[in-house]
């Protein structure tokens, strides 16, 4: 009979792949959103996304008319049992076109159960925090840059505030806008398709 021992620090990193592992696992039970989708589904798919974001804000197509580029991530599942994750894959929109295709994933530890979809549009406002953002391998929001979420104040225009920022994200649902939510700590990575 074998017994194997870890030390503090091999538990603390088996601990901290824990919450990818359980994304991993929650994710493959559910062929629909196991299966990577092709280039022209997830081109389509952002497209949908773009138009759904629109109707949500007018605020938004205004903002992303003057924006350098918009990274639009149309499916990010989130899934947990107080350990979660979430993950999505989507496209970098400069000039109208699809710039390349990158995946959004992160993790988190607290009270949460279920599965959740949402979509996630990042803009990048200026051309520098545009530059930044290619020349990092595995983006990581609040690190790298930091992502102001927007949200609607009164008559459903945008805080002032926000769209000052370089970079503005929004998180929506079939609902409309999300509140209350954070990007940082998402790491975005550039895949192939």
């Amino acid at each position: 009979m074998e017994f194997y021992f870890f030390s503090p620090l091999e538990s603390s990193m088996t601990l901290s792949r824990l919450p990818l592992l359980l994304v991993l696992c929650t994710l493959g039970l559910s062929p629909a959103i196991s299966r990577a989708a092709s280039k022209e589904v997830l081109d389509a798919k952002v497209r949908e996304a773009v138009q759904e974001l629109y109707k949500t804000s007018s605020a938004a197509k205004e903002l992303a008319g003057r924006g350098q580029a918009m990274l639009v991530f149309p499916e990010v599942y989130k899934a947990g049992l107080l350990i979660g994750g979430e993950f999505g894959e989507g496209a970098l929109l400069e000039g109208g076109h699809t710039a390349g295709y990158y995946n959004i994933a992160s993790g988190s530890i607290g009270l949460q159960a279920g599965v959740q979809r949402k979509s996630v549009v990042i803009i990048f406002m200026t051309a520098d925090s545009l530059r930044r953002f290619h020349d990092v391998n595995g983006w990581k929001a609040g690190v790298d840059g930091s992502v102001a979420v927007a949200s609607l104040g009164a008559a459903g225009q945008l805080d002032t505030e926000t769209v000052q920022k370089p970079i503005v994200g929004f998180v929506y649902s079939n609902k409309g806008l999300m509140y209350n939510l954070t990007l940082e700590g998402s790491k975005i990575t550039r895949i192939k398709k």
